[in-house]
Parts: C-alpha cells; sequence; structure tokens
C-alpha cells in the first residue's frame, strides 16, 4: 500500500471519529397515554380520556403535542403546590408564552390549574378553537396584560376532578381577541376574580396549557417560563387592575402612606352628582356618567403606576376611568362595598402640568362608585 493511501484512510478514520460521537444526541420522551412526571423545572402532565394523542418533552418547559378523534385531552407544563398557600402568599405568579397553535375544532390554549378550598378548576383562555369558550353569560370584562377579558363562573356536576369525580366550581378568563404568545399576568386575574366575589382557594397548580375537546390538532410550545414570588409583575400592561388587599378599608385613610398621593375629597368635583362622603372612609361619590374629580400635577416622569383606594357602594361592579392630560389611560374596578386598593401599572403620560381626572362613564343606575385618595 503507497504512502499515499495510507495518509487517505487514516485522515479518513480520523474524520470519523470526529464526527460520528458530535451526531449522537438523547433520545426526547414521547408520552402516548396519561402521565404525569417532572422534567427540569416543571410538572408536565398527559391526560385523556379516549382517543389517540402524543406529547413530545423537549426540557424545561418546552413540549410538542398532537391529538386525534379523541373526547377530551389536556397537555400541561407548570408547577404544582401542595394545597398549604394561597396565591397572595406564594407571591406573584407571571408566566411567559409562545406557542405555534393549531387546532382542528374545539380547543383552548391557557394557563389552567385547580385550587382546594375551595375545589376549583380555573382557565386564562389566550386562544381557542372553532368555539370560543365556555358559553355562558360573562361576569364583566377585565383589562390585563393589553387586552380585555371576558370573566365567567360555570358549575361541574359530579365530573372528574383532582379529587376523584365530584361537583366543583370553574372560573374563566377568556381574551377578546385571540393571541398565541406574550406574558400573561396570572395573579392579577386571580385578584379579579375575588373582587368579583370569585374566591380562590389553596393552590395545587398553575400550567401553560393545550386542551382539546372532540376535535383533532397540534401544537409546538416553543417559550414558556414561569415566575413564581415577589411584587406584582412590571410586565403587566397599562389597563392591568392589580389588587392589593388592604384589610384595614374601614379605617379613614388607612394606608395613605406615600407622599405622592391626594385625596380625593383636596380635587377639584365636578358633575351633577359629585359630593363628599364620610362613610365607609372621607372621600367623595361619583353617582353619574360624567361626575368626576380633578387636579393639576407637574410629572418629570412619564411613566407611573397609579393606585385609587374606593369601592362600590353595593354588590354591584364599579368602574372609574383615569384620564390624564385628556387621554384615557385605564380603569378602576371595584367588585363591592368593601374598601380596597387597585393599581394601573405602567400608565404612560406626558411630562410637566398635567390635568389628571378620576371620572365616572359606565354607570347604569345600580351602582355609585366611592373614592378615597389617588397615589402614584
Amino acid at each position: 500500500m503507497s504512502k499515499k493511501l495510507k495518509g487517505l484512510l487514516l485522515a479518513l478514520v480520523l474524520c470519523l471519529q470526529v464526527v460520528v460521537p458530535a451526531a449522537k444526541a438523547d433520545a426526547a420522551t414521547v408520552l402516548y397515554n396519561n402521565a404525569t412526571g417532572k422534567e427540569g423545572n416543571y410538572n408536565y402532565e398527559l391526560w385523556k380520556d379516549y382517543g389517540s394523542t402524543s406529547m413530545t418533552l423537549k426540557g424545561n418547559g418546552l413540549f410538542e403535542c398532537w391529538w386525534e378523534n379523541i373526547g377530551n385531552a389536556l397537555f400541561r407544563k407548570g408547577v404544582k403546590w401542595d394545597c398549604t398557600k394561597t396565591y397572595s402568599q406564594l407571591g406573584n405568579i407571571t408566566v411567559n408564552y409562545g406557542v405555534n397553535y393549531q387546532p382542528k375544532g374545539n380547543s383552548y390554549l391557557c394557563v389552567y390549574g385547580w385550587c382546594r378550598n375551595p375545589l376549583v378548576e380555573y382557565y386564562i383562555v389566550d386562544s381557542w378553537g372553532t368555539w370560543r369558550p365556555p358559553g355562558a353569560n360573562s361576569k364583566g370584562t377585565i383589562y390585563v396584560d393589553g387586552g380585555a377579558y371576558d370573566v365567567y363562573e360555570t358549575t361541574r356536576y359530579n365530573q372528574p376532578s383532582i379529587d376523584g369525580n365530584t361537583t366543583f366550581k370553574q372560573y374563566w378568563s377568556v381574551r377578546q381577541s385571540k393571541r398565541t404568545s406574550g406574558t400573561i399576568s396570572v395573579t392579577e386575574h386571580f385578584k379579579a376574580w375575588e373582587r368579583m366575589g370569585m374566591r380562590m382557594g389553596l393552590m395545587y397548580e398553575a400550567a401553560l396549557t393545550v386542551e382539546g375537546y372532540q376535535s383533532s390538532g397540534w401544537a409546538d410550545v416553543y417559550k414558556f417560563d414561569i415566575a413564581v414570588g415577589g411584587s406584582t409583575s412590571s410586565g403587566s400592561s397599562n389597563n392591568n387592575n392589580n389588587n392589593n388587599n388592604n384589610n384595614n378599608s374601614n379605617n379613614n385613610n388607612s394606608g395613605l402612606t406615600n407622599s405622592n398621593s391626594k385625596q380625593c375629597e383636596a380635587m377639584t368635583k365636578s358633575g351633577q352628582y359629585t359630593g363628599n362622603i364620610s362613610n365607609p372612609f372621607n372621600g367623595v361619590a361619583l353617582y353619574a356618567n360624567n361626575d368626576k374629580v380633578s387636579f393639576n400635577q407637574y410629572y418629570a416622569y412619564g411613566t407611573h403606576d397609579f393606585t385609587l383606594r374606593g369601592c362600590s357602594n353595593n354588590d354591584k361592579m364599579a368602574r372609574v376611568d383615569l384620564y390624564i392630560g385628556g387621554q384615557y389611560k385605564g380603569t378602576f374596578y371595584y367588585g363591592g362595598s368593601y374598601p380596597a386598593e387597585y393599581t394601573i401599572k405602567n400608565v404612560s403620560h406626558g411630562t410637566g402640568n398635567q390635568t389628571v381626572e378620576l371620572r365616572c362613564t359606565a354607570d347604569d343606575g345600580t351602582w355609585d362608585a366611592y373614592i378615597d385618595y389617588l397615589r402614584w
């Protein structure tokens, strides 16, 4: 054998030694039937009643799923807890996600989970297939993460749950316009539900979920992470209402410690029925559409969080719109007569001298808004 040929053969062997090991890769885990487990930092679950399914685990929060001719199937990744803490004790829960979502028929793309005491199955739905859930009458609309969500409460009778077949409530936030990527400020939905009288219990689960019902389809979750703990996320939108749960609210002016604040009774009052009140706090009542209070404020910076303490004068939903410089900036919602603080995060507005207004614009003759102070 010539030296030249020997050299070529040696070079080929060396190439194979380098290339072949580099091509080796671990096979992804593929689930076809009901299964639970943990991959990386996240719990996963495939649940179905019947039909053909597959769920490919791609590391941490990522997965692909496929379903065909199923009754009901859920594919999800997220976090689970031991039902010893409420959502407020856990801290702020925020999901960032991106999904290539291709349903054929009835399906939901959502943050999904359960809590106990009371037993509740909940959905925060960002997209869906041919049918927009849940087919009930909305309890109202909330504004979170730059979008409007309709809120629903339904009841399931003797149906499967984390506690076996039983009767339980379902809570829903369903986005009015579909999306398949973005941020979901989960805690803000919980707070809004509780303002509407939909009580949350001890947390069991929060997971990014693809659900199919009597349908087919597939989805590829290419981005997912969930943050738990800390204060309210600064990534919430301008219209994001945030209930700080001021439980000492019956004391006049309780909780007012920030120097950047204004008592509502010290603001300029206008409108047909606007007037001062002394119960449940010293403040102002907005009794009809276009009742408002206003004041002028100098702002050196163009972004602030605005917190308004207030309540409705009964158990009906009350709303107060925030205007700065004549532009609508968001709405504060009050679900009952117990005073509380609600916050609109990251409001962009003009700098310099600005006119700030708190305005009643959606009175239907069944509620009045009581407002105490505005803080920023």
